[in-house]
């Protein structure tokens, strides 16, 4: 029944996800009066208003969402630019050979982040602000700097690792409260998200080199990269949360059970 009840909360975390792809799904099968690539772009920014008018996300998280778009939508125009992958569909509104689209695929990892603050009652102890941030901000550079220098994304991964040691992050599932490091939680969500990975570039999304002739399985090193991603994104929510006093500590409902 636990586990019934947390399927649920995840699959309303992920309804902007969810959305996005639906969007992709159907765009790869339906004929549209513009370019696919803009119809997605027109498509994702109804979709973050109507979030907004719904109340499901408030101004600031959504200002976040948009944060993380232009963080992810820059990476995108670097990486597209050294044939890291490219966008093979049509699409008149493109930065840098980018399509303005696909910033919203990072902004889903940052929308889920919001809602699961919200629907699992999310607190955090021993969190510390500044060295996470520093780490975040040096995975994201590592994201660029590779292409030259040596690779250090094991070295930060270690480093979240000792930083988060003491991190524990609570979360409600019905009556009962769970506690977990938070640096597995990074581990997990970036599993999933190299699970959607496979799922956009078999939709078109986008489509790596070995991909270019026939269709295959993202690499599984990609688990890894979206594992540090979601660290900026979840610095970047937190900044929202502390702002909200809904970060630190058990500030949740009181729970019938307290679970590890």
């Amino acid at each position: 029944m636990q586990l019934t009840r947390f399927t649920w909360l995840e699959v309303q975390c992920c309804l902007f996800p969810l959305a996005i792809f639906a969007g992709l799904a159907a765009s790869a099968v339906v004929d549209l009066p513009i370019a696919r690539y803009d119809a997605l772009l027109v498509y994702a920014l109804a979709v973050t208003a109507l979030f907004w008018v719904l109340r499901l996300e408030t101004g600031r998280e959504v200002a976040v969402i948009f944060g993380f778009h232009l963080i992810g939508l820059a990476l995108e125009i670097f990486k597209v630019h050294v044939g890291s992958w490219s966008y093979p569909d049509e699409g008149l509104l493109r930065v840098g050979g980018v399509p303005l689209y696909s910033g919203f695929m990072y902004a889903a990892v940052g929308s889920y982040i919001c809602q699961a603050f919200r629907r699992f009652d999310l607190r955090v102890d021993h969190f510390p602000v500044v060295p996470t941030a520093m780490l975040a901000v040096a995975a994201y550079a590592n994201f660029y700097t590779h292409h030259w220098l040596p690779d250090v994304r094991w070295l930060i991964a270690v480093g979240f690792v000792v930083v988060l040691w003491r991190s524990r992050v609570a979360f409600t599932v019905g009556q009962a409260r769970y506690r977990m490091p938070l640096s597995v939680s990074f581990v997990l969500i970036g599993f999933f998200l190299w699970v959607a990975e496979n799922a956009g570039t078999f939709l078109g999304a986008w489509q790596y080199p070995s991909q270019a002739q026939i269709w295959e399985m993202v690499h599984t090193g990609k688990w890894g990269s979206w594992a540090l991603l979601v660290s900026l994104s979840f610095v970047l929510v937190a900044a929202v949360k502390m702002r909200e006093g809904r970060f630190y500590g058990e500030r949740g409902a009181t729970p019938a059970v307290q679970r590890r």
